[in-house]
């Protein structure tokens, strides 16, 4: 990845380049204003694409190397500087393309496979989640061990040229769905908790592997419970080093909590209704087309100042990524005010349907996704770090404030 500063004629010489390839490549299909989840492609062995132009358009990013456009060329990525990447991403919003592939091997897992992999490690598992080939889940809570992350109990015991792991994650995300997972496991039950813990990959097919998903009240679940029962594990499959999973642990949480926040925007036919629309249709306006209730009209206006104000943090954020400032505890930020936005919204925007808002059968009509949505929300402020733990990072990180 070249860091580098660029001059400006530089920049727009290849802005002028992604413009026009994209235009040129980028199906019509795959220009979407308001996505939904059935547009996200997530790659992996058993995927099925939702139309031939969602296959047409990964292909041909990943020839072009786009898919991760900042990762090195030798492990699949596009080499490009981050003023270039985020040139790129201004031009595919421009013509409304869809990310080509999306996963939590390009959001979370290559991060850390590039800061503490082996050059082995890179060269196996990097291409193959920048072609898609590999879909990859992440191991970390269990049912003893979710804000407090460190009293994990799943086990890896060293058997000479393996791990031998059992144990169960909880809150598994497609779990069910993945061909590799990345996982917490505690390999030295004397040290302290935060210093016994090791970084494991390894293959979901891996005998002794089992998941179950869980269904939550939205009546949906990316979730699953995962067992593993004696499941071999070669030791080449360890990142970083032995005990010292922690480390990189942390590291990858900062890239989930920047995703999870600054992805809190509404998607599919609710990005489609703005609040204020809503409120006119259900309640009503004035003589000067103002809502007719105040009361109502200052917490909507309080709920867009929000957005705006964090969308522009968001942007501001991604400059200074792209001059090469890390993001560091400053994502518990955004994941904290995203995901409680998020409720906000969603907590007003069933206020304002009123009992139109409460119908879950959302084959009646798309508004009844408001409940689901409502529901699901509910969960974004504890997946990743709950919004105490993520108020607390900020506390004694940022803001610097002794504990007791």
């Amino acid at each position: 990845m070249r860091d580098k500063p660029m001059n400006t004629s530089a920049l727009d010489e290849f802005r002028s380049h992604a413009r026009i390839w994209l235009e040129e490549n980028c199906p019509p299909e795959m220009r979407v204003v308001s996505p939904d989840e059935s547009d996200i492609c997530w790659g992996g062995r058993n995927w099925t694409f939702k139309s031939p132009a969602q296959k047409l358009w990964l292909e041909r990013m990943v020839a072009k190397r786009w898919t991760v456009p900042t990762w090195p060329h030798e492990y699949g990525g596009g080499g490009l500087s981050r003023a270039e990447a985020l040139v790129l991403k201004e031009e595919m919003q421009r013509i409304g393309a869809l990310s080509p592939l999306d996963s939590f091997g390009i959001s979370m897992l290559g991060p850390a496979l590039l800061e503490f992999g082996t050059e082995d490690q890179k060269r196996e598992h990097l291409p193959k989640i920048a072609r898609g080939e590999i879909r990859w889940c992440q191991g970390y809570s269990e049912p003893n061990a979710g804000s407090d992350l460190a009293s994990l109990q799943t086990r890896a015991v060293d058997e000479g040229d393996r791990f031998v792991v059992n144990g169960q994650k909880v809150w598994t995300s497609y779990a069910d769905q993945a061909d590799w997972i990345f996982c917490l496991v505690r390999t030295n039950q004397l040290a302290p908790k935060h210093r016994g813990i090791s970084f494991l990959l390894f293959d979901m097919t891996t005998p002794g592997i089992t998941t179950r998903p869980i269904r939550l009240i939205s009546g949906k679940s990316p979730f699953c419970e995962t067992f593993f029962d004696d499941v071999s594990v070669p030791k080449h499959q360890l990142l970083g080093e032995l005990n010292e999973g922690w480390g990189i642990a942390k590291y990858l949480l900062t890239h989930e909590r920047q995703m999870i926040g600054s992805g809190g925007t509404a998607k599919g036919p609710l990005a489609r209704i703005t609040l204020g629309d809503l409120a006119r249709e259900n309640i009503g306006v004035d003589a000067n087309g103002r809502l007719l209730n105040a009361a109502l009209r200052a917490d909507i206006a309080r709920a867009e100042i929000d957005r705006t104000c964090f969308e522009l943090t968001i942007a501001r954020i991604k400059d200074e990524v792209s001059m090469g400032i890390e993001i560091g505890a400053r994502s518990a930020i955004l994941k904290y005010f995203g995901t409680e936005e998020k409720k906000r919204r969603y907590e007003l925007m069933m206020s304002v349907a009123g009992f139109d808002g409460l119908e879950l059968d959302v084959e009646q009509s798309e508004r009844n996704l408001f409940a689901q949505e409502w529901l699901r929300s509910k969960a974004t402020s504890i997946e990743g770090g709950t919004s105490e733990i993520m108020l607390n990072i900020i506390a004694k990180n940022i803001l610097e404030m002794a504990g007791e």
